[in-house]
């Protein structure tokens, strides 16, 4: 655990490092687009703090190698994870062209056919090299030929990774969410790791985990409402690559085999849970996919009928609309954790675990629904207001003395006995009024 945290923190401090300079440079060379009318941003703001989150990441490997190749007694399992350094490396090289392609969407806004044919090349890059689903902890299930493997492989990267860019509407919104679901993706790893091999805590996915959740919460400060750097595309897309891999390495590490009906659903578990972390991102995505196509445009055209948009229209403010991601984020990952934590480490029935699944989710719920309460009351109030008319002149006259601010020839006209209308109406001779003003002023 020791190593792990401190690669967290070379992560952590590097990419905090390399978002101030991204920053700085950004606004000395203007490197930021214009407000788009899908924005909820209101000021150009620059988008290329992917860069150094990829950076910061890319150290925090180099650390681990480094330390790798030192032979200390204490961290020597670490080496099993560089065994394949061609798998390492596919998964670095990868993020690269993720970032790269996302750079240059940021900058230059490339068309969507563009991004989705480089986020195809990098996921199949990383399954060429292993990093596959071959098998399903489930009673010894297994995928099928190295194609199909391939296959689901590749789909399954490309859908996490637009489901991640999906949400990066918000301040603050993709990077706590996904420093919330990986770190939870850590614990449960590095739990896993501990029963299935006590000698070696040492493994890819729980390395690309905590690496990420550095890399995020140096990145976060940046990012935080009002945020002074956007992670963009490159960071989105780089950070559900990321997520991807570790989900999919997490597969190899139960042998199907040897699964019993008293480890079914903890057998569940690498397959849940990441579904848990990403449940957001994910229906955000499929209402997208869907709204889009039934309106006859493509899945990928962008609009302003997120999820995170939708809660800003409730009426829920910048700062609660994402805390309510955080919350749901927590609620169904941490949930899902209990299953396997309690039974195992504490000797709880894991039916405690859904009962805190079941008060989270209504509680956030309650959250998440709060400004149509509050809308509702007001309406009602408003209705149930009696509505008070507003005194005429004439009704005023009637009761007390002539305004001061009253207009001269109105006076005059009232005074006269004459309305305002008459007022304008000249007087004829043997006109009555004509009689009356005269002796009115005699």
């Amino acid at each position: 655990m020791t190593l792990f945290l401190a690669l967290a923190l070379v992560a952590a401090l590097v990419t905090f490092a390399g978002s101030v300079l991204v920053w700085k440079l950004s606004l000395k060379y203007r490197l930021y687009p214009k407000i788009r009318e899908r924005d909820v941003h209101t000021r150009p703001t620059p988008r290329l703090g992917g860069i150094a989150m990829f950076i910061g990441i890319l150290a925090a490997f180099a650390a681990a190698a480094f330390v790798s190749s030192l032979g200390i007694t204490r961290f020597s399992n670490i080496s099993i994870i560089f065994q394949n350094p061609m798998q390492v490396l596919s998964i670095l090289g990868a993020a690269l062209l993720i970032v790269l392609i996302g750079v240059a969407d940021d900058i230059w806004d490339l068309d969507w056919t563009t991004k989705l044919a480089g986020q195809f090349i990098a996921a199949g890059l990383i399954a060429w090299q292993g990093v596959s689903i071959v098998s399903l902890p489930i009673g010894g299930i297994t995928v099928g030929s190295s194609w199909m493997s391939a296959t689901i492989t590749v789909f399954t990267i490309v859908l996490v990774m637009n489901a991640i860019n999906f949400i990066d509407g918000l301040d603050g919104l993709v990077a706590g969410v996904a420093l919330i679901a990986n770190g939870v993706f850590f614990l449960y790893t590095y739990l896993l790791v501990q029963q299935t091999s006590p000698l070696n805590y040492f493994n890819l996915a729980s390395l690309i985990a905590v690496v990420l959740v550095g890399a995020l919460a140096g990145f976060l400060p940046l990012n935080w409402h009002p945020a002074k750097l956007f992670m963009g595309d490159a960071g989105a897309l780089l950070v559900g690559l990321l997520m991807a891999t570790a989900a999919i390495s997490v597969t190899g590490q139960i042998n199907p085999g040897s699964v019993g009906l008293e480890e079914l659903f903890a057998a569940f578990i690498p397959i849940i849970l990441p579904f848990a972390v990403l449940i957001i991102p994910l229906l955000d995505f499929g209402l997208a996919v869907v709204r889009r196509l039934r309106a006859g445009k493509s899945p990928f055209a962008a609009d302003r009928k997120h999820l995170h948009h939708r809660l800003l229209d409730m009426g829920h403010s910048h700062l609660n609309a994402v805390l309510i991601f955080y919350a749901w984020t927590a609620v169904a990952s941490i949930g899902c954790l209990l299953t396997y934590v309690l039974p195992l480490y504490f000797g709880i029935d894991a039916a405690w675990a859904f009962v805190f699944l079941a008060v989270g989710f209504l509680v956030s719920a309650a959250f998440t629904l709060a400004p149509l309460g509050r809308r509702k009351r007001l309406t009602v109030a408003a209705e149930a207001k009696p509505v008070e008319a507003t005194p005429s002149v004439y009704d005023e006259l009637e009761t007390g003395p002539i305004p001061v601010h009253l207009d001269v020839e109105l006076a005059d006209s009232v005074a006269d006995g004459r309305s305002a209308a008459d007022q304008d109406r000249p007087l004829e001779s043997g006109d009555p009024e004509l009689e009356r003003h005269d002796r009115t002023t005699s």
